[in-house]
């Protein structure tokens, strides 16, 4: 198929498009580059050693969308273009609800304008807000925590209600975890602009020098340690689930979690960097961070079960894979 992927040059987004291009489906990218740099393009190609279109646009721009519509043919389409850190929606929440939540609506008019009925959506963890561990698809949701939160969940009821209304379109709404590594070329991997907000490509630089020590926010909630547990998952796992999703869509809208089912803290995942790489990392207890919950993991068995997919990498392959990509990338400031 020849499948649009929005924000395709982005962390999650370039590692679908290896995973799309090596499965046999041609690819379209859209991104606007606010987070994502034009030459992880360039190693897409690099790698799968096959084209790929490249439009930089933004995807609220309905006019460009419409665009790359009626002058492309595209049988599905993965939106992961979005604005994604928890803290940052919440001291700008407006450019959080606009960015997010309108960007979902212009691809699903597009969607319904030219009859393209395939449709992937990348969601988050986040949706479930405090609810209790391990995370279920069929569990309320309780996003309010943040805006982030809250766009992904307003999104995902667009798409659903879409596909209420229209019986031929299939959505697969994605609910992941916290991806981290890279490929395993390191030639593509996390490489935010400015100061990272996720946890592993902090870590990286720290150990490559750039910065200085990494700060752990709270060590004071209600786990084994005090800090944090999240359901680490590797990016190449992410990414070919993206295909197993896209490979399974049936008519309606269907929520799949996809992680590890484990959880791992701040400093244990720390302690698993220092022990695979060799290296200290530096670390300083700060206060909490808005918007951020005590422990989140999935239970990913539905995945498992509907779509064959379950995740296959460790701890330690994503500590070693992340730091293999850090020391070859070279940020344009350095």
């Amino acid at each position: 198929m020849n499948i649009l992927v929005t924000g395709g040059a982005g962390y999650i987004g370039s590692h679908t498009c290896i995973a799309l291009l090596e499965a046999g489906h041609s690819v379209i990218i859209a991104d606007n580059l606010c987070n994502s740099r034009r030459e992880t393009i360039e190693k897409i190609i690099e790698i799968t050693d096959k084209e790929v279109t490249f439009f930089e646009i933004d995807v609220t721009d309905e006019q460009a969308v419409d665009v790359i519509f009626n002058n492309n043919k595209i049988d599905g389409v993965i939106h992961f273009a979005g604005l994604k850190a928890v803290g940052e929606s919440v001291d700008i929440p407006l450019t959080y609800y606009y960015n997010n939540i309108v960007s979902t609506m212009v691809l699903a008019k597009a969607c319904q304008k030219y009859d393209v009925n395939q449709f992937v959506f990348s969601s988050s963890a986040t949706v479930y807000g405090e609810n209790k561990v391990p995370f279920i698809e069929t569990m309320d949701l309780l996003p309010t925590t943040n805006p982030y939160g809250e766009t992904k969940a307003m999104s995902e009821r667009i798409l659903t209600d879409l596909a209420k209304a229209n019986p031929e379109f299939s959505v697969a709404l994605l609910r992941y975890f916290n991806p981290v590594g890279a490929h395993e070329s390191g030639l593509i991997g996390e490489a935010p602009n400015g100061l990272p907000n996720n946890l592993m490509p902090y870590v990286t630089q720290v150990a490559k020098g750039r910065l200085k020590k990494l700060h752990v926010f709270g060590n004071d909630y209600p786990t084994l340690d005090g800090t944090g547990i999240r359901d680490y998952i590797h990016v190449l796992d992410l990414a070919e689930g993206h295909v197993a999703a896209l490979d399974n869509l049936k008519e309606g809208a269907h929520v799949y979690n996809l992680g590890t089912g484990k959880g791992t803290s701040v400093l244990e995942l720390v302690k698993a960097f220092e022990d695979s790489n060799g290296i200290d990392i530096p670390y300083e207890i700060v206060d909490r961070r808005p918007g951020d919950i005590a422990s989140c993991y999935a239970d990913a068995s539905k995945a498992k079960r509907e779509l064959g997919w379950t995740a296959k990498r460790d701890v330690i392959t994503m500590c070693r894979d992340a730091w293999r990509f850090e020391k070859i990338y070279k940020d344009l400031d350095e």
